[in-house]
């Protein structure tokens, strides 16, 4: 390969002596660049989803190849978002994707310093065990007057701002028939 070659193939060469001033077109693509392909056009389908990390709710396309999903981006359609994402947004493909992402229940007992692996059944067993331990503890069915309470300060929830409005209607249901008057949820903090 000769000199004048090497330097015809230079995109700075070909910037400033051919049809491409301004560095956007063919001057700067070279054959490994014409090679590569965006992530969305080998995807099997495309997926409509919400973003997971606040109240706002932009859309998103999810987009899978192979069972798996390759590429995560704002979907034009939204009302809300119109396409765009915050860079939070723009990484959640990293919340599938990711090695460190945990796919099991951890447990710590209390005062332990280590974390033990628990089936699901058992970590929801433990959980309603212990919600209802603390309704029966902190139950109060009047007050010093006689007044009917049927409440408990024992329990509490806070909710996520991921959490859609079916969600949170069925939370609040949930704590308020279980007799919690704490509840509240992140997204108006």
């Amino acid at each position: 390969m000769g000199v004048r070659s090497w330097i015809e193939g230079w995109p700075v060469y070909r910037q400033l002596a051919g049809d491409d001033p301004t560095g956007r077109g063919e001057a700067v693509r070279s054959p490994r660049t014409a090679a590569l392909t965006s992530r969305t056009e080998t995807a099997d389908s495309v997926a409509r989803s919400v973003c997971p990390y606040c109240a706002v709710g932009c859309g998103q396309r999810v987009y899978v190849s192979g069972g798996r999903v390759t590429q995560i981006e704002g979907d034009p359609d939204s009302p809300i978002s119109r396409g765009r994402l915050c860079p939070k947004g723009a990484a959640s493909k990293s919340l599938v994707t990711s090695p460190r992402r945990q796919r099991r229940v951890l447990y710590r007992r209390p005062y332990g310093t280590d974390w033990e692996e628990l089936d699901l059944a058992t970590a929801m067993d433990m959980i309603a065990d212990r919600v209802l331990a603390a309704r029966a503890q902190t139950w109060e069915d009047v007050d010093e007057q006689g007044r009917p309470l049927h409440r408990t300060l024992g329990i509490a929830s806070l909710g996520g701002a991921t959490l859609d409005n079916e969600e949170n209607y069925l939370i609040k249901k949930l704590f308020t028939a279980l007799g919690a008057l704490q509840i509240e949820n992140q997204a108006r903090i």
